[in-house]
């Protein structure tokens, strides 16, 4: 017991000297990570498609002594990544697919690297880069346990991590450390939406529209009106629900009723349990739709994820190491990209330029957005760190975000998110009685709820929902 003690003691006398050498670590491989992420970014694939942008993650960590697992839960992108052995076992968590349309360059205006393509809208190109960069200090720093690092596919809309979750990669996880972009810095108590996304597809009969349109049974006519019917429920459900869409396909020929019609359609809620009943609804809107125009609907459950479980202990150990590295100091030319980049935005920010510099402290409340760590939330003790990778008042998912995370105003964030992660691993490997808190606060949150996926159980990962084919799906 005294010797516990002793340790703990010197622990605190070393901690301005652990700071300096876990953040010096992270220095002296900033720079050529920060190429790995601007690769990942000119790279810009898409879910499921991250075929160089994983390999580039994964060379790293080979070169830095890491076991790699590639291509593991039947997904050619995703891998495991071990160093060391014992407990305490510590996850980080690396994603780096793109988003479809957001092709940017680094510039305060509107201009497409490549019109038409992907780009990184959520920063996932320097999320990837940050874990390997801290999980590369630690290793050279040095620690008693195991560090994990995960690969993790097809973030947007793909459930990635669900697939990974079925096999067993998180099993025996201590704790996961996760981040993300953002213009804001701080640990996080916030939970984010549930969400369910499926395709609901309609099959009617083809007719000639102009001579025998009474032969005809559109489609399209059920796709419409189960879009309009969803639009009529919005006034009926919780104000926190967020419920969108899109039609993927809706004919081929404008003389040609409609055979077969396509919509995707997400919805999201705070709660998962809620959003089960109104998702129920819009199952009954399709099946009436479909009724009401004489055609046949089916659908297939796309994506799910569940809402983030916060961890209260693992948020106050990111808010102490915040506020020991700081947050971010822009150049004069990174002020300038910053006053130019707010002034293309259809509101004022509310925050003031200058919030990248500040902590702020961990709160309560929702984020209303949805990502599949919240499912890794639910079956290991996790918490988000949010840093400033975005300039103040600028939204994920936008060309303004994607021109952040491709120059060094998101590099700034990056290294400043791997080190409050290294070091947050570091604590916790010093010091295992941490994980106790941890877990506590896991088991309380959750308070006995039982984990289970709104994807099919059978379903595999969906390789291709990238893929837009203009000719319709099989029925299934």
């Amino acid at each position: 017991m005294w010797f516990d003690g002793f340790m703990r003691f010197g622990l605190l006398l070393l901690a301005p000297l652990l700071y300096a050498e876990v953040g010096a670590r992270v220095d002296t491989h900033a720079e050529r990570l920060g190429a790995v992420s601007r690769q990942i970014w000119e790279l810009a694939e898409v879910g499921y498609k991250e075929t160089k942008s994983s390999a580039l993650l994964q060379a790293e960590l080979t070169r830095a002594g890491f076991s790699v697992q590639a291509g593991v839960a039947g997904i050619p992108t995703a891998f495991v990544a071990t160093y060391g052995s014992g407990k305490p076992v510590l996850g980080l968590m690396a994603e780096y697919d793109a988003l479809p349309g957001l092709s940017q360059k680094d510039v305060p205006k509107r201009e497409a690297a490549v019109t038409g393509a992907a780009g990184h809208g959520c920063g996932h190109n320097l999320l990837g880069a940050a874990s390997v960069l801290a999980a590369i200090a630690l290793k050279e720093e040095g620690f008693q346990g195991t560090l994990k690092v995960f690969g993790t596919p097809a973030e947007e809309g793909g459930a990635g991590k669900v697939y990974m979750i079925r096999a067993g990669l998180f099993d025996g996880v201590d704790a996961m450390l996760a981040w993300h972009p953002a213009d804001t810095n701080g640990g996080s108590l916030k939970t984010m939406m549930a969400t369910i996304s499926a395709r609901f597809r309609f099959r009617g009969a083809p007719a000639h529209a102009a001579l025998a349109p009474e032969q005809g049974r559109s489609a399209l006519d059920a796709a419409m009106l189960f879009g309009h019917a969803v639009d009529l429920l919005r006034e009926h459900v919780p104000p926190d629900t967020r419920m969108h869409y899109i039609m993927t396909q809706g004919g081929a020929a404008v003389n040609i009723v409609p055979d077969f019609a396509e919509v995707l359609m997400q919805a999201r809620n705070p709660s998962m349990k809620v959003l089960d009943g109104i998702w129920t609804r819009i199952e009954k809107a399709a099946e009436g739709v479909a009724m009401a125009t004489e055609t046949r609907t089916e659908r297939q459950i796309s994506s799910a994820a569940y809402n983030f479980l916060p961890n209260d202990a693992l948020a106050m150990m990111y808010d102490r190491n915040l506020r020991k590295f700081g947050g971010i100091r822009y150049s004069a030319e990174e002020t300038d990209f910053a006053t130019k980049l707010r002034k293309t935005l259809f509101t004022d920010p509310e925050m003031p330029l200058g919030s990248e510099a500040e902590i702020q402290a961990p709160q309560e409340g929702v984020i209303a957005a949805s990502t599949d760590a919240s499912d890794v939330s639910w079956v290991v003790p996790s918490s988000q760190l949010d840093v400033a990778t975005f300039v103040p008042g600028i939204a994920l998912h936008t060309w303004q975000s994607t021109a952040c995370a491709g120059m060094s105003i998101g590099r700034k964030g990056m290294v400043l998110a791997a080190k409050v992660m290294a070091q947050t691993a570091m604590d916790i490997y010093s010091d295992p009685k941490l994980l106790a808190p941890i877990r506590a606060s896991f088991d309380k949150r959750r308070a006995g709820f039982t984990y289970r996926s709104r994807i099919p159980a059978d379903a595999k990962p969906p390789l291709n929902y990238r893929d837009n084919p203009l000719t319709p799906q099989p029925a299934r």
